[in-house]
């Protein structure tokens, strides 16, 4: 008998299959256009010391104060979303009018007034980092977060969608490694070749970006195949909870807080990545395009990763394959060490690096999904932006933090972009950020994640939520 194409499909917890492969195609856009921009933002340390000129440790408090607030705003995104109407699919229309400023932004960041001195320089460093990420990253990537959790029930699906981020994000930061340094000193090296650049990334993002809106807003959820099975009756919505009250819950679910630390801690090592290997390859090894071949050679373990992501992760499960990819990570750091200078080194240690981390990369959304499935079953409330804001949090106050550590680093060995070879104290702290400080943040990062459980317990959570919901539909 032939298989009927339009009957529903169901995973092996019995949630509906909802996605279709032009939703994965719009949902990795999103991610690639996100990553591009968090990455690019990555590379500004190093264009604002040794381009534009502007002091290490002005460098430092600029990038630390926009993560901040750009943490806190992240929380009162969510809370915002999560008072608006609409249901289930108010999140793109929540994208949509930060499209056009977003790729903009993404131009001005590197018309940065040098020839004013460093004060007005620093002033608009800051502005253009806060309007940047504070305000349209923020309100793209908190909307944009909660669609995981609504547009399917299927944890097999948000694995998918989880693994698509993944290599959408983890590609746009590739991309971004491999050509920004060769291209920009292709076009000459200087500020006006950055804007150029910029420029490029500004189209590619509004497109992306646009993709995904316009798909997105069209798709069908898991709320509408719900309606229908009911009779056109749709899930009542959730009732706005206020923002102490949500906090208050947020904090109370250990599993959140695992999860906040994990995304704080991980956005630390990030952060320092992000600039770090820029600054190694120019003064250990003695060329800042050797960033761009060790990026490209990263692409095999990148795509040989995610490959191999899924088999992995049924494999092992969620807390074993990040256990394994913490402390592989620490690890291969910890090789180098010892052989801090040996090129070869670096770059098999990073490929590896690479390859091991790539399949907890791919459970982050995954992760925050479930602790809003543990909101629901604990509170009887989702509260699914502001879980996702409020986790945001950890990851932008990481990456404020990764980038004043950086330039704490630089400070600290007398970092002077001017010298023709690197001082031993510039060295030593190049070797600090590099090699020393992501042994321990990931040896920390293993010890953390021991606590979560979450794993085990959560299929008989959601069918007690279910349960729930059922007896709800009749009283009615």
């Amino acid at each position: 008998m032939a298989k009927d194409k339009n009957a529903p499909r169901y995973d092996k917890q019995g949630a509906r299959r909802v996605m279709r492969k032009r939703d994965y195609l719009s949902d990795f856009s999103g991610q690639l256009a996100l990553g591009l921009m968090a990455n690019i933002v990555g590379q500004l340390n190093y264009f604002y010391t040794d381009k534009v000129g502007l002091a290490v440790g002005s460098v430092g408090i600029i990038l630390a104060i926009s993560k901040v607030i750009d943490a806190f705003t992240d929380v009162i995104a969510g809370n915002l979303i999560d008072h608006s109407k609409g249901g289930d699919h108010k999140y793109f229309k929540w994208i949509l009018p930060q499209i056009i400023p977003a790729a903009a932004i993404v131009v001005l960041m590197f018309t940065v007034p040098i020839q004013a001195g460093q004060i007005p320089g620093v002033i608009y460093a800051l502005v253009t980092n806060l309007i940047l990420s504070a305000g349209l990253y923020t309100f793209i990537a908190t909307p944009f977060a909660a669609v995981m959790t609504v547009r399917t029930r299927s944890l097999s699906e948000r694995g998918s969608i989880g693994l698509f981020r993944a290599i959408a994000n983890y590609g746009a930061g590739m991309l971004i490694s491999i050509l920004t340094i060769p291209v920009t000193n292709m076009l000459g090296g200087t500020q006006s070749a950055w804007i150029k650049y910029g420029v490029v990334l500004a189209v590619l993002v509004f497109v992306l970006f646009a993709v995904c809106c316009r798909n997105g807003m069209k798709s069908k959820f898991a709320c509408d195949y719900e309606e229908e099975e009911t009779d056109g009756q749709p899930e009542e919505e959730e009732e706005p909870v206020p923002f102490k009250e949500a906090m208050t819950m947020l904090l109370k679910n250990k599993y959140w807080v695992i999860i906040l630390l994990f995304n704080l801690i991980t956005s630390i090592t990030s952060g320092i990545a992000a600039s770090g290997g820029t600054y190694y390859c120019k003064w250990i090894f003695g060329n800042d395009n050797l960033v761009g071949i060790i990026g490209a050679v990263g692409m095999l373990a990148t795509v040989v990763g995610f490959v191999l992501s899924k088999p992995i992760i049924a494999g092992l499960g969620i807390k074993r394959t990040i256990s394994i990819g913490l402390l592989g990570a620490a690890v291969l750091a910890g090789i180098r060490c010892f052989v801090p200078t040996n090129f070869a080194v670096y770059v098999v240690t990073s490929l590896l690096g690479s390859f091991v981390q790539i399949p907890m990369m791919s459970l982050y959304g995954v992760l925050t999904s479930m602790t809003i499935d543990y909101n629901e079953w604990k509170y009887d409330k989702k509260l699914v932006a502001m879980s996702g804001g409020a986790i945001g949090f950890g990851s932008k106050v990481g990456n404020g933090l990764g980038a004043a550590v950086l330039s704490a680093f630089l400070a600290i060995g007398a970092y002077d972009a001017t010298l023709e070879v690197a001082s031993t104290s510039m060295t030593y702290s190049i070797y600090g950020f590099s090699n020393y400080l992501p042994v321990v943040i990931n040896l920390i990062m293993f010890v953390i994640f021991l606590k979560f459980d979450l794993e085990e317990k959560l299929p008989k959570m959601r069918e007690e939520i279910a349960a729930r919901r059922a007896a709800k539909s009749e009283a009615k």
